[in-house]
């Protein structure tokens, strides 16, 4: 019964540690950039700095069906799956646009310009540059699925209309966290705005 509870307690400690390492690994990462505008009860507005993206489009309106394609995708490209077998660093939050079809993009990292990124081995991958813009952003933890992400939109749906703030475009899921990290997860809606003053 001792060397059960020693052995538990011992992988235990390996798990939380691993948990700390991954944490801070994560928070590591190159983020976009912003900065808060105006705090509301349960959303915050945001200036986000102009940005370029890969990006690859899918074909369905689930995020459970095509996040893991798409990740795959992507991060083939960033690790290696290009003209110049070059790693391209791993930035957050990975960004996913669900409609009729679902995009999801990588920020590529701020000290790269477009004429240095590699070709793509894969030709559905494309870059996009995007200029500054006020977001609405809510948060909210654990792992996502539809329901969350269907449920974080309508949310904030309301809480736009409830502070009559108009918005563009489609909401888009923000993840920040490898699928292996189990504390302190992140995960974010957002949406453009139009007219927004502070």
């Amino acid at each position: 019964m001792k060397i059960v509870l020693i052995v538990t307690s011992i992988l235990l400690g390996i798990m939380i540690l691993a948990q700390a390492f991954i944490y801070t690994s994560a928070k590591r990462t190159e983020q976009h950039k912003y900065v808060v505008l105006k705090k509301f009860d349960n959303f915050e507005v945001r200036q986000y700095a102009p940005a370029m993206f890969s990006s690859v489009k899918m074909v369905s309106d689930s995020y459970e069906s095509t996040s893991s394609n798409g990740f795959r995708t992507l991060a083939g490209y960033i690790f290696g799956g290009n003209d110049k077998n070059e790693k391209i660093a791993m930035t957050s939050p990975v960004v996913m646009e669900i409609g009729d079809t679902t995009r999801m993009s990588f920020m590529v990292p701020s000290d790269m310009s477009k004429e240095d990124l590699p070709k793509p081995n894969n030709g559905r991958i494309y870059f996009e540059e995007q200029g500054q813009k006020i977001m609405a952003a809510i948060e909210f933890g654990g792992w996502a699925d539809d329901e969350k992400i269907e449920e974080y939109t309508n949310k904030l749906k309301a809480s736009l209309k409830e502070n009559g703030l108009t918005y563009t475009g489609k909401f888009s899921y923000l993840g920040y966290n490898p699928p292996f990290q189990v504390i302190a997860r992140r995960n974010e809606i957002v949406v453009e705005l139009e007219g927004f003053k502070k």
